[in-house]
């Protein structure tokens, strides 16, 4: 597929490490939120549901499950991943020295 002018335009902006940076932590907060949103499908329950279960807003689950969202703390992701019956595992993934895209990974797991 053909890389279209937006895709260049991002290319350019990855090269300014504080770009970079915000774009990976938005990546990071999408990804939680789509992974929270279809663990919750998959186990067929509603936000609302959901929110029962766990003694809690329907409202707190809609914001956990939106990309824009950076506040999820450890201990309501492994709250939900106890009522979805599934595991939070953390990963950090150090920088090289000068900054820039992740080095080798390095994997820190919880189980919870």
């Amino acid at each position: 597929m053909k890389p279209t002018n937006f895709d260049a335009y991002v290319d350019r902006q990855l090269k300014d490490p504080a770009f970079a940076e915000r774009f990976a932590q938005a990546g990071a907060a999408w990804d939680v939120a789509l992974q929270l949103a279809a663990l919750r499908k998959k186990a067929g329950l509603s936000q609302k549901e959901l929110a029962r279960r766990l003694k809690t807003s329907q409202q707190q689950i809609s914001r956990l499950e939106s990309p824009d969202y950076e506040g999820h703390s450890l201990s309501m992701l492994r709250r939900i991943a106890r009522a979805l019956n599934a595991q939070v595992r953390v990963e950090f993934d150090p920088l090289p020295s000068n900054g820039g895209t992740p080095a080798k990974k390095s994997r820190a797991r919880h189980v919870g």
